[in-house]
Protein backbone atom coordinates (compact mmCIF):
# COMPACT_ATOMS: atom_id res chain seq x y z
CA UNK A 1 0.00 0.00 0.00
CA UNK A 2 1.62 3.31 -0.73
CA UNK A 3 2.70 5.59 1.94
CA UNK A 4 0.26 8.59 1.72
CA UNK A 5 3.40 10.70 3.78
CA UNK A 6 6.00 9.53 1.06
CA UNK A 7 7.58 12.55 -1.21
CA UNK A 8 5.52 12.02 -4.37
CA UNK A 9 2.33 12.12 -2.46
CA UNK A 10 3.10 14.95 -0.74
CA UNK A 11 4.56 17.16 -3.75
CA UNK A 12 6.11 15.23 -6.10
CA UNK A 13 3.29 14.13 -7.91
CA UNK A 14 2.32 18.15 -8.35
CA UNK A 15 5.29 18.87 -9.72
CA UNK A 16 4.41 16.16 -12.07
CA UNK A 17 1.28 17.38 -12.86
CA UNK A 18 2.70 21.29 -13.57
CA UNK A 19 5.89 20.01 -15.24
CA UNK A 20 3.78 17.73 -17.82
CA UNK A 21 0.82 19.40 -17.96
CA UNK A 22 2.07 23.03 -18.64
CA UNK A 23 4.43 21.83 -22.01
CA UNK A 24 1.82 19.89 -23.07
CA UNK A 25 -0.75 22.81 -23.00
CA UNK A 26 1.04 24.84 -24.73
CA UNK A 27 2.02 22.29 -27.63
CA UNK A 28 -1.55 21.07 -28.08
CA UNK A 29 -2.99 24.80 -28.03
CA UNK A 30 -3.06 25.37 -31.89
CA UNK A 31 -4.72 21.60 -32.11
CA UNK A 32 -6.87 22.40 -29.64
CA UNK A 33 -8.40 25.82 -31.19
CA UNK A 34 -8.33 24.08 -34.73
CA UNK A 35 -10.75 21.84 -33.29
CA UNK A 36 -13.16 24.01 -31.05
CA UNK A 37 -13.35 26.36 -34.41
CA UNK A 38 -14.56 22.40 -36.52
CA UNK A 39 -16.92 21.94 -33.25
CA UNK A 40 -18.29 25.61 -33.02
CA UNK A 41 -19.61 25.05 -36.36
CA UNK A 42 -20.66 21.77 -36.01
CA UNK A 43 -22.80 22.55 -33.14
CA UNK A 44 -23.68 25.95 -34.62
CA UNK A 45 -22.24 27.63 -31.32
CA UNK A 46 -21.32 26.24 -28.36
CA UNK A 47 -18.18 24.36 -28.38
CA UNK A 48 -16.77 24.19 -24.57
CA UNK A 49 -18.71 21.84 -22.21
CA UNK A 50 -18.88 22.80 -18.66
CA UNK A 51 -20.13 20.85 -15.84
CA UNK A 52 -19.52 20.22 -11.88
CA UNK A 53 -17.58 17.35 -11.01
CA UNK A 54 -17.20 16.29 -7.15
CA UNK A 55 -12.96 15.98 -6.62
CA UNK A 56 -10.74 15.50 -4.03
CA UNK A 57 -13.23 14.50 -0.71
CA UNK A 58 -16.05 15.05 -2.64
CA UNK A 59 -15.73 18.99 -3.57
CA UNK A 60 -17.40 20.10 -6.82
CA UNK A 61 -15.02 22.19 -9.11
CA UNK A 62 -16.07 23.22 -13.24
CA UNK A 63 -14.46 20.39 -15.32
CA UNK A 64 -13.71 21.50 -18.60
CA UNK A 65 -13.81 19.81 -22.01
CA UNK A 66 -14.78 19.78 -25.76
CA UNK A 67 -18.26 19.99 -26.69
CA UNK A 68 -18.53 16.69 -29.14
CA UNK A 69 -22.52 16.44 -28.84
CA UNK A 70 -25.16 18.84 -30.41
CA UNK A 71 -28.22 20.24 -28.15
CA UNK A 72 -30.71 18.70 -30.60
CA UNK A 73 -33.87 18.22 -28.82
CA UNK A 74 -37.16 16.40 -29.14
CA UNK A 75 -40.45 18.44 -29.86
CA UNK A 76 -41.38 18.28 -26.62
CA UNK A 77 -37.94 20.43 -25.57
CA UNK A 78 -36.23 16.84 -23.86
CA UNK A 79 -32.66 15.94 -25.32
CA UNK A 80 -32.44 13.41 -28.15
CA UNK A 81 -30.67 10.49 -27.17
CA UNK A 82 -26.62 10.61 -27.20
CA UNK A 83 -26.26 8.68 -30.43
CA UNK A 84 -28.50 11.11 -32.47
CA UNK A 85 -26.50 14.14 -30.79
CA UNK A 86 -23.08 12.44 -31.89
CA UNK A 87 -22.19 13.63 -35.30
CA UNK A 88 -19.21 12.28 -37.20
CA UNK A 89 -16.92 15.09 -36.01
CA UNK A 90 -17.71 14.46 -32.51
CA UNK A 91 -16.89 10.83 -32.57
CA UNK A 92 -13.66 11.22 -34.15
CA UNK A 93 -12.83 13.83 -31.49
CA UNK A 94 -13.94 11.39 -28.62
CA UNK A 95 -11.79 8.72 -30.54
CA UNK A 96 -8.76 10.93 -30.39
CA UNK A 97 -9.67 12.04 -26.78
CA UNK A 98 -9.26 15.57 -28.07
CA UNK A 99 -12.40 16.58 -26.24
CA UNK A 100 -9.99 16.14 -23.10
CA UNK A 101 -7.56 18.49 -24.04
CA UNK A 102 -8.95 21.39 -21.84
CA UNK A 103 -8.62 19.56 -18.84
CA UNK A 104 -5.24 20.46 -18.83
CA UNK A 105 -6.16 23.74 -17.68
CA UNK A 106 -8.13 21.87 -14.95
CA UNK A 107 -4.38 20.33 -14.05
CA UNK A 108 -2.85 23.05 -13.41
CA UNK A 109 -5.28 25.30 -11.52
CA UNK A 110 -4.99 21.91 -9.05
CA UNK A 111 -8.55 20.71 -9.74
CA UNK A 112 -7.01 17.48 -11.68
CA UNK A 113 -3.74 15.36 -11.06
CA UNK A 114 -2.29 13.81 -14.66
CA UNK A 115 -3.68 10.09 -13.12
CA UNK A 116 -6.14 9.26 -10.50
CA UNK A 117 -9.75 8.20 -10.52
CA UNK A 118 -11.71 10.24 -13.52
CA UNK A 119 -14.36 12.76 -11.78
CA UNK A 120 -17.76 11.22 -12.38
CA UNK A 121 -20.75 12.83 -11.99
CA UNK A 122 -22.11 14.11 -8.60
CA UNK A 123 -25.49 12.57 -8.36
CA UNK A 124 -23.15 9.46 -8.14
CA UNK A 125 -22.03 10.41 -4.69
CA UNK A 126 -24.64 9.10 -2.89
CA UNK A 127 -25.02 5.82 -4.77
CA UNK A 128 -21.28 4.72 -3.93
CA UNK A 129 -20.55 1.92 -0.87
CA UNK A 130 -18.07 2.90 1.70
CA UNK A 131 -15.64 1.47 -0.27
CA UNK A 132 -15.91 3.03 -3.30
CA UNK A 133 -16.01 6.53 -2.21
CA UNK A 134 -12.36 5.89 -1.12
CA UNK A 135 -11.60 7.05 -4.74
CA UNK A 136 -12.13 10.40 -3.29
CA UNK A 137 -9.65 10.24 -1.65
CA UNK A 138 -7.26 11.57 -3.90
CA UNK A 139 -7.21 13.91 -6.46
CA UNK A 140 -9.22 13.33 -9.73
CA UNK A 141 -7.11 12.16 -12.90
CA UNK A 142 -6.86 12.84 -16.50
CA UNK A 143 -6.30 9.38 -16.79
CA UNK A 144 -6.24 6.63 -14.34
CA UNK A 145 -5.56 2.92 -13.76
CA UNK A 146 -9.39 2.15 -14.72
CA UNK A 147 -8.71 4.10 -17.75
CA UNK A 148 -5.75 1.59 -18.93
CA UNK A 149 -7.78 -1.42 -17.97
CA UNK A 150 -10.58 -0.93 -20.12
CA UNK A 151 -12.15 2.50 -19.64
CA UNK A 152 -15.71 2.50 -20.60
CA UNK A 153 -15.85 -1.30 -21.98
CA UNK A 154 -15.60 -2.71 -18.55
CA UNK A 155 -18.26 -2.53 -15.95
CA UNK A 156 -18.70 0.26 -12.84
CA UNK A 157 -18.15 -2.03 -10.22
CA UNK A 158 -14.59 -3.11 -12.14
CA UNK A 159 -13.96 0.84 -12.39
CA UNK A 160 -14.55 1.40 -8.60
CA UNK A 161 -11.78 -1.57 -7.82
CA UNK A 162 -9.50 -0.13 -9.81
CA UNK A 163 -9.58 3.01 -8.87
CA UNK A 164 -9.78 1.85 -5.18
CA UNK A 165 -6.62 -0.11 -5.72
CA UNK A 166 -5.15 3.03 -6.97
CA UNK A 167 -5.51 5.19 -4.27
CA UNK A 168 -3.79 1.94 -1.90
CA UNK A 169 -0.74 1.22 -4.43
CA UNK A 170 -0.29 5.01 -6.07
CA UNK A 171 3.55 5.88 -6.87
CA UNK A 172 5.63 7.44 -9.45
CA UNK A 173 6.40 4.26 -10.94
CA UNK A 174 3.16 3.62 -11.12
CA UNK A 175 1.98 6.83 -12.54
CA UNK A 176 4.07 6.62 -15.67
CA UNK A 177 3.43 3.11 -16.08
CA UNK A 178 -0.17 4.06 -16.43
CA UNK A 179 0.47 7.55 -18.97
CA UNK A 180 2.82 5.30 -21.30
CA UNK A 181 -0.41 2.95 -21.00
CA UNK A 182 -2.64 5.81 -21.54
CA UNK A 183 -0.73 6.64 -24.77
CA UNK A 184 -1.28 3.29 -26.47
CA UNK A 185 -4.76 3.29 -25.68
CA UNK A 186 -5.37 6.69 -26.77
CA UNK A 187 -3.06 5.33 -30.51
CA UNK A 188 -5.33 2.72 -30.48
CA UNK A 189 -8.79 4.43 -29.54
CA UNK A 190 -9.76 1.25 -27.44
CA UNK A 191 -12.39 1.30 -24.77
CA UNK A 192 -14.30 4.47 -25.45
CA UNK A 193 -17.89 3.26 -25.65
CA UNK A 194 -19.52 0.77 -23.27
CA UNK A 195 -20.54 -2.31 -25.34
CA UNK A 196 -24.20 -1.04 -27.60
CA UNK A 197 -23.89 2.64 -26.09
CA UNK A 198 -22.82 6.08 -28.09
CA UNK A 199 -21.02 6.70 -24.91
CA UNK A 200 -21.51 4.47 -21.52
CA UNK A 201 -24.59 3.67 -19.33
CA UNK A 202 -25.13 5.93 -15.85
CA UNK A 203 -24.23 4.06 -13.24
CA UNK A 204 -27.15 2.97 -10.74
CA UNK A 205 -25.35 2.23 -7.89
CA UNK A 206 -24.30 -1.25 -6.61
CA UNK A 207 -27.05 -3.31 -5.44
CA UNK A 208 -24.74 -5.55 -3.22
CA UNK A 209 -23.13 -2.81 -1.43
CA UNK A 210 -24.47 -0.69 1.33
CA UNK A 211 -24.59 3.12 0.20
CA UNK A 212 -21.80 5.62 1.43
CA UNK A 213 -23.64 8.07 3.63
CA UNK A 214 -20.72 10.05 5.62
CA UNK A 215 -18.88 13.27 4.08
CA UNK A 216 -15.42 12.54 2.50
Amino acid sequence: MSDPTNWYSRWGKRVLDVGLATPLFVLTLPLLLLTAGALAVQNRGPWLFRQLRPGLHGRLFTLYKLQTMTTTHHANGQLLPDAQRLPRLGRWVRAASLDELPQLWNILRGDLSLVGPRPLLPQYLPLYSTAQARRHLVLPGLTGWAQVNGRNAISWEQKFLFDTWYVDNRSFALDLRILLRTVLRVLGARGITAPGQATTTPFRGSASSSPHSSSL
